[in-house]
């Protein structure tokens, strides 16, 4: 019989040994983290402050920055610790809690993106029905939806995850997994299993419908439609396709992480990539949008350069 038992915590074995320089490697995760709190924080300050801003669009994207905030607030604190801790150990409530932080900030993100190219889809293809059909009420429930439907779901995943009797304690990454730990357990996992399945249908195929859905009739419409269309188009789906596809690549390079075998990948590199979508895409996304939606670009400018 395999012996079993709950752990009180968990360590990190993720972490490599840098001696000194864990210090600057210290430093410069706070400054990533500071640089992201306020570029968010300053786009949800401009777009809630400002009324011209008060858009189905723009609503969105401080719903998306808003989210950024969330995600950073779930990674970064306890990254800062582990980096200058010599122990790499986190308390099992805090792992779950960082797990449920996390996982719902991926599910919120995506379905946010899907949404967001409804809302694209409306605005190119059917303007003149565009402010019937994306209403502010409709606009707050979209939002609330997503919301509560990303905490529900991840919430029966945890659920699932902390009933476990696991044979382990040791996650091989930098901050916890949900799907290291199933694989810790010596306790029964299929039913572990067979929701991840869903869970993973649900978070990840169900928001790629309403994506690609729209992204084939904006791309009709622009093949057919005036030269007026097409600039419309570009310059408000560049910014979301450029960040759908930062976001998917962070998060196909962490599947396949966690699901095969990455021992030839250096563990510099590992690490990288394992933080890109956590990293990246809260950066990544207020300086896309900042840059390229004009009305936001010309507040900022108005803002920074009186």
């Amino acid at each position: 019989m395999v012996n079993s038992t709950n752990f009180s915590h968990f360590i990190l074995s993720g972490f490599i040994q840098t001696g000194r320089l864990k210090y600057f490697c210290f430093m410069v995760i706070a400054i990533l983290y500071t640089m992201i709190v306020f570029a968010n924080s300053f786009l949800i300050g401009v777009i809630c402050m400002k009324r011209s801003l008060h858009e189905p669009m723009y609503i969105f994207l401080c719903s998306l920055f808003v989210n950024e905030l969330y995600g950073s607030a779930g990674l970064f604190p306890s990254l800062l610790v582990q980096i200058v801790s010599d122990t790499h150990t986190i308390s099992a409530p805090l792992c779950f809690l960082q797990i449920y932080c996390l996982y719902t900030y991926g599910s919120i993100e995506f379905c946010s993106l899907a949404l967001m190219s409804y809302d694209r889809y409306l605005a190119i293809c059917c303007p003149l029905q565009y402010n019937t059909r994306m209403t502010s009420n409709k606009v707050a429930l979209f939002i609330a939806v997503i919301w509560l439907y990303s905490f529900i779901e991840v919430l029966i995943t945890l659920s699932l995850s902390v009933r476990l009797q696991l044979c382990g304690n040791i996650i091989n990454k930098v901050y916890c997994d949900n799907y290291l730990i199933v694989k810790l357990a010596c306790s029964d996992t299929r039913v572990n299993n067979i929701y991840g399945i869903i869970a993973t249908i649900l978070i990840i195929f169900v928001p790629l419908i309403p994506i690609i859905f729209s992204y084939m009739k904006i791309l009709k419409i622009c093949l057919v439609g005036s030269k007026e269309t097409r600039q419309k188009a570009v310059s408000t789906c560049t910014p979301h396709l450029a960040s759908i596809l930062n976001f998917c690549f962070g998060c196909c390079f962490e599947t396949f992480q966690s699901r095969f075998d990455m021992t030839s990948v250096p563990s510099v590199l590992r690490i990288i990539l394992s933080l890109y979508f956590l990293i990246c895409q809260p950066l990544f996304n207020p300086i896309m949008y900042g840059l390229r939606m004009s009305k936001i670009r010309q507040i900022c400018k108005s803002v920074f350069f009186r």
